[in-house]
């Protein structure tokens, strides 16, 4: 699926409550603002947005809870635990979660 395909959703999520997601996809995957949208131009999909990320937070590990019924700590495939990860933080965001939380700091 193209990354341009999931960003809006994300944003649309977290507009509601006056928020951007542009600081939480550059913490988790290490891109500049500017990179992210060079992805989003291109039409990567998830996977390459995934995998060209330049560094993958480490501190995403600290990100516990549950996304569409599974725990995301449990998940297995390192692309879909991101993948999740990604959807954890959107999720926190749009619920007013305090982004020093959010960012595990």
């Amino acid at each position: 699926m193209p990354f341009a395909r999931v960003y809006p959703m994300y944003v649309q999520k977290v507009e509601r409550k006056g928020r951007t997601v542009d600081r939480i996809i550059c913490w988790l995957t290490g891109y500049t603002w500017q990179e992210v949208q060079q992805h989003l131009a291109q039409g990567s999909d998830l996977t390459t947005f995934f995998a060209q990320a330049p560094a993958i937070n480490p501190n995403r590990i600290l990100i516990k809870g549950v996304v569409c019924g599974v725990r995301v700590e449990d998940i297995t495939d390192p692309f879909m635990q991101n993948v999740r990860y990604l959807d954890k933080l959107i999720d926190e965001l749009a619920k007013g979660k305090p982004i020093e939380k959010i960012l595990r700091s």
